[in-house]
């Protein structure tokens, strides 16, 4: 049975619990690492208090700045990510099981690991939707970037060739089946070959980054329904969803390939409104490339507030709506740059 406290169909403020996990062990450089400190310092928890919501601090995980791994080239610090998962992952259950909400700040993006592996072990079970420019599913076997923030969603599919280490960070292995999860904003030109076989093998449901900018609150209700319906829920928002251009806020500077910050914030309004959503990860946030008087943190954070007030409201959307599969996949083009492209062995 799940020991997650019943949500009632009326609304009311509700507790938001910020798990920090500061850590960019399984990132490509340092600057992640930085991020939950400079959101509070933007003001993020003043702005949930503005909307309406109680907020308290749940526990700050080891603070680590990336650095390479040569003895272990092709999932660089993996034991260093594996304990900030599991931190994480201890101060996500307790929450739970205290009724909160829990907004865990990143860090990279397999700290989502850690609040889904809670939820699952708390709930006895969730869907994932995934709000990014990339799916995730690579392996150390599929590439030699040995990033394994690349990688997050292979360990929670538990894809041939991923560690043990993260593969068997929950209660199960694999935490999720491909039909609690879908991807919201994929970039299908930025996949690997090995993803888009993954998407298109193993049946991983996906709203592309096309639709997410023509229609960010119509993509965001097509996601969730696309995974199980009766299960709880956990978004995880990478903010390299959003163009470069437009808020550099990522570690990776893509330019010319995400959506706009308005359409990522209103998306996620979206999802945050349905009450099965128990949680939420951010990650990928580098703030030494916002601009330098601060505004661009200020812009995210003030759509952050916004976006979470919506759990203050139920709007709980059922039923499978068609959602881009896997025969829609067109070849990548390799002229879209050199981060997160295909570099596999042959």
């Amino acid at each position: 049975m799940s020991q997650l406290k019943q949500q009632t169909s009326d609304p009311r403020p509700r507790r938001v619990a910020i798990v920090s996990a500061p850590s960019s062990a399984a990132a490509y450089a340092p600057g992640q690492e930085q991020a939950p400190a400079a959101l509070r310092a933007a003001g993020l928890l003043r702005r949930l208090e503005a909307a309406g919501l109680s907020v308290r601090e749940a526990g700050e995980g080891p603070f680590f700045r990336w650095q390479p791994d040569p003895g272990d080239p092709r999932a660089q610090n993996r034991a260093r990510a594996r304990d900030s998962i599991l931190r994480a992952a201890a101060a996500s259950r307790k929450a739970l099981r205290n009724g909160d909400f829990v907004l865990l700040l990143g860090g990279d993006c397999t700290h989502h690991l850690g609040l889904l592996s809670a939820v699952i072990e708390v709930a006895g079970g969730a869907g994932s939707i995934y709000l990014d420019l990339h799916g995730d599913l690579n392996t150390p076997e599929s590439t030699v970037d040995g990033s394994l923030d690349w990688m997050g969603l292979a360990h929670a599919l538990a894809l041939p060739g991923t560690t043990k280490e993260l593969r068997e960070i929950g209660p199960r292995s694999p935490l999720i089946e491909p039909t609690d999860l879908c991807l919201l904003g994929l970039l299908e030109s930025d996949a690997t070959e090995w993803e888009r076989a993954r998407i298109r093998e193993d049946g991983i449901g996906f709203v592309p980054r096309s639709r997410l900018q023509a229609d960010p609150q119509g993509a965001a209700r097509q996601a969730i329904a696309r995974v199980n319906h009766e299960r709880h829920l956990v978004v995880h928002f990478d903010v390299d969803a959003v163009d470069f251009n437009d808020a550099p806020l990522s570690e990776h500077p893509g330019r010319g390939k995400g959506v706009t910050l308005d359409a990522a914030l209103q998306a996620l309004g979206v999802l945050l409104r349905d009450p099965r959503v128990r949680g939420l990860s951010i990650g990928e946030l580098n703030p030494d490339h916002g601009a330098a008087d601060g505004s661009t943190l200020a812009r995210l954070v003030e759509g952050l507030g916004e976006a979470l007030g919506g759990i203050l409201t139920h709007e709980r959307i059922d039923g499978f709506e068609r959602v881009e599969r896997s025969e829609g996949l067109e070849k990548p083009d390799v002229t879209e740059g050199p981060r997160r492209t295909a570099r596999l062995e042959a």
